[in-house]
């Protein structure tokens, strides 16, 4: 069951060495702090170490307002870091948060670079650690106590919202390409997300110290451990901000998500429910692009739509400026096709309308092989839709249908502007107890060649072979148009890279779609 040893140690090494190159394009040359005389020498940085938890040294560096006088107390941003990434990373977004006012302290996460520690994956002692970091700005820098914010990239989202849910001195939060769910997050639909664990684990070990704990738990889930699995959602759940939700929402956290329609780390749907949770002041922006590609060129010091709206987020909710974020719909997203920014009151406004594909008649495919329908490459698929347009492409008509089941839609005489959650529900019956599938939704052209849309994995264990039973599966949120003429097309494979698939040899799937409970594919769009 699952892939061998070979092909995770293959991936594993191929993810670590993605790490290397998404470190040099998502943020600065990591370096020692003592190796930065550029940002050193600026006015108001300093470098310091900031015990942390347990006396653990924390690198940090902080930069305060230009001029700042004796005795006067100036909002205060707290900025984690990413994963495997040096605490020169915010530099150039801490120099101009300070330009406008506010003391940044930013710090380099326990277990990563020159901090000290393990790296624990958001685990209590990281949080307990952005607490010190807070307590030690409001001692050493004219941090006003009643104004502390808390922002990051990735990790840094992670921990900042857990940090608000347990330190109520956190009165507004940016959380950019993180997580709400973690288990959600990289076991969706009960299935390994295969590159994105490999790369973080790589990564991890490339410029971190992994804790024994992490490194047990990722044996456990890329060896497929089911005996473990209770355990792994448990360690999951201790860290996802949306087990603490009922903190956050007490605090009154303003709390403000961006993310990427394309994130093959942390899928949007996990973000936009934990949105729709939230009972304070919050909004939800999503962009194309993928694992922190919308917030790349900001944190390079370029002009960048996700640092500005964090920066008018922390204007209005810590400076208390009248800049209108607050009056604009909560809800702002940007096709990957193109065009400017929707705005809507909720997330469930979003594709309000649906509109089916039935999935009429009964397919077989055989499992075990790639069919030529897969969600991409991490990181790098979904960059060159954001900015190239070229997500990943399939000949509909070529595929093998001895290994895919393939419908489609009639061709839509007017542009059909997808928005939000397509859901799959069928029936399926398997000859195994175990088996993984991939549903994938295609833009299909005039010439078959079909674009991605979307998709999602699906794993099932524990059945009875030859006994049908319901599939509801919800695929990954997007925005895309899909032009006149061309039409939709769901289809269903075994074997994608992204994943670790469960099909034993020889499986086969069969779905139907019985007079009783029709199967269909339910795609939600936009209408003017």
């Amino acid at each position: 069951m699952g892939q061998p040893l070979t092909s995770l140690r293959t991936a594993t090494s191929a993810a670590a060495c993605a790490a290397l190159l998404a470190g040099t394009t998502l943020a600065l040359t990591p370096a020692p702090a003592t190796a930065a005389p550029a940002a050193a020498s600026a006015p108001g940085v300093r470098f310091v170490d900031i015990p942390g938890d347990g006396g653990t040294i924390l690198k940090a560096n902080v930069v305060t307002p230009p001029g700042a006088a004796p005795g006067s107390r100036h909002p205060v941003i707290v900025l984690p870091t990413s994963w495997a990434m040096p605490q020169i990373e915010y530099v150039a977004q801490a120099a101009k948060l300070a330009a406008e006012g506010y003391v940044v302290v930013s710090y380099n996460s326990r277990g990563f670079w020159q901090s000290g520690g393990n790296v624990e994956v958001a685990g209590p002692p990281d949080i307990a650690d952005a607490s010190r970091v807070i307590d030690w700005a409001l001692a050493h820098t004219p941090a006003d106590p009643e104004r502390v914010g808390m922002a990051g990239v990735s990790y840094g989202a992670g921990i900042s919202l857990l940090a608000a849910a347990h330190d109520e001195r956190v009165k507004a939060v940016a959380a950019l390409s993180g997580w709400a769910d973690l288990i959600d997050s990289i076991y969706s639909g009960r299935t390994q997300h295969l590159q994105a664990a490999a790369l973080l684990g790589g990564s991890a070990q490339l410029t971190g110290r992994p804790s024994a704990e992490l490194q047990q738990v990722l044996k456990d889930f890329l060896a497929s451990n089911l005996e473990k699995e209770a355990d792994m959602i448990a360690w999951g759940a201790k860290r996802s901000p949306v087990t603490y939700l009922d903190r956050i929402n007490a605090n009154g956290t303003a709390v403000m998500l961006g993310n990427a329609w394309g994130d093959s780390i942390f899928p949007p749907n996990q973000y936009a429910s934990f949105f729709e949770k939230l009972k304070g002041p919050k909004r939800l922006e999503f962009r194309p692009g993928d694992h922190a590609t919308a917030e790349a060129t900001g944190l390079l010091g370029l002009p960048n739509d996700t640092w500005t709206s964090t920066r008018r987020w922390f204007d209005h909710h810590l400076k208390g400026e009248a800049n209108g974020i607050d009056r604009e719909q909560p809800v702002q997203l940007k096709a990957r096709t193109g065009g400017g920014y929707e705005g809507y009151p909720d997330w469930k406004s979003v594709g309000a309308t649906e509109r089916k594909i039935a999935l009429a008649g009964q397919q077989r495919p055989w499992a075990n092989v790639n069919s030529g329908a897969d969600g991409g490459t991490l990181i790098l698929s979904s960059a060159l839709d954001q900015f190239l347009k070229l997500p990943p492409l399939a000949s509909i008509p070529l595929l093998p249908r001895s290994f895919t089941a393939v419908w489609q839609s009639e061709r839509y005489g007017s542009e059909q502007r997808v928005r939000g959650t397509a859901k799959l529900h069928t029936t399926l019956t398997s000859t195994q107890a175990s088996g993984t599938m991939v549903a994938y939704l295609y833009d299909v052209g005039p010439l078959g060649v079909g674009k991605l849309v979307s998709h999602a994995p699906y794993t099932f264990h524990d059945k009875t072979p030859g006994r049908p039973f319901p599939v509801d599966l919800e695929l990954f949120s997007t925005a895309y148009d899909v032009p006149a003429g061309h039409r939709l097309a769901l289809v269903v494979d075994t074997v994608d890279p992204l994943y670790i698939e469960h099909n034993p040899s020889g499986a086969r799937l069969t779905f139907s779609s019985p007079e009783a409970d029709p199967s269909y594919v339910s795609v939600p769009v936009r209408e003017e």
